[in-house]
């Protein structure tokens, strides 16, 4: 059976998905985004000198990355608004990147995963927007899914 996408009704238009019939499940999705910076940058960030008039760099991440994940279904059209249990932002500085993951939870009738998804890319545009003066170079690549469970279709990226 070919595949068709969820948000187009039968006469072709934009529609949101009901979700009335579905049963309540714990729904968990995991995203990621990867920060690539410069060499001065990460010379501050191992030197514990990434403050920046706006505040701590990674603190003000993880807290920009939870407040977007609340406010997901404001940004993407269809999406329904959740309740979110949980939502953990976690950022590792590893070699010249900086990897950021987002976990969010609920227990509901859909999925969690754009929730994720946003958390860890405006963690990762907050990252470039408090270090863009001190280098432009800064690349956000990467920003996916890897993982869902708790609905119709679970998923899990291989690494």
């Amino acid at each position: 059976m070919k595949k068709q996408f969820t948000h187009i009704d039968a006469a072709g238009n934009p529609s949101m998905v009901d979700v009335s019939e579905k049963q309540n499940t714990r729904r968990v999705a995991k995203a990621e985004a990867v920060v690539i910076l410069g060499k001065e940058i990460l010379a501050q960030i191992k030197s514990n000198e990434l403050i920046t008039k706006k505040g701590p760099v990674f603190q003000t991440a993880i807290i920009a990355g939870v407040m977007a994940a609340k406010k997901t279904h404001e940004l993407i059209p269809f999406c329904h608004p959740l309740a979110l249990e949980d939502c953990q932002v976690r950022i590792e500085v590893v070699k010249t990147k900086v990897v950021i993951t987002a976990e969010a939870t609920i227990t509901g009738k859909t999925g969690v995963e754009m929730e994720a998804l946003t958390a860890a890319s405006v963690a990762a545009l907050t990252v470039y927007d408090m270090c863009k003066a001190l280098s432009h170079t800064i690349v956000i690549e990467k920003v996916k899914l890897m993982s869902k469970t708790g609905g119709k279709r679970d998923f899990i990226r291989k690494k």
